[in-house]
């Protein structure tokens, strides 16, 4: 992310917010991490048309995150062939605007995004979620 003045400043692109989801997911609790295993970590823009409509957003600044995949409680001891493996997309653009509207740092918003996405993963509930945030610092 630059840094300088103020008339130098530039948005926060997306491999910056890369970089915020990697340093978020290594400050995860490490058992946590372990349980990942396979999810992988993806920054867009935006989600998707069909994304939307499946979601039923109104904005594409709706979304700041999502897992898309089969959840491990889900999850069946064979995996089918062919199947994509578990993702969270977080979307930079809405997490900027959410970011701009609100007193968090990038950093905790990312972080919570993430874990948020990861958390239905594993299908935690909101209060373990919020424990392994406070974990992460």
């Amino acid at each position: 992310m630059a840094t300088g003045s103020l008339a130098d400043l530039v948005a926060p692109s997306l491999a910056d917010i890369d970089r915020l989801a990697a340093q978020a997911f290594a400050g995860l609790p490490r058992e946590f991490r372990d349980l990942c295993g396979d999810v992988v970590i993806r920054v867009e823009d935006f989600p998707t048309d069909e994304v939307l409509d499946e979601m039923q957003a109104e904005s594409p600044f709706d979304l700041l995150g999502l897992f898309q995949g089969v959840g491990l409680a889900h999850d069946g001891a064979v995996r089918e062939t062919g199947r994509l493996p578990n993702m969270v997309f977080l979307y930079r653009r809405a997490m900027l605007d959410y970011w701009a509207e609100n007193e968090e740092t990038l950093g905790a918003i990312v972080t919570h995004v993430l874990v948020h996405e990861i958390g239905h993963h594993f299908g935690l509930s909101d209060a373990d979620m919020e424990a392994i945030e406070r974990a992460a610092g």
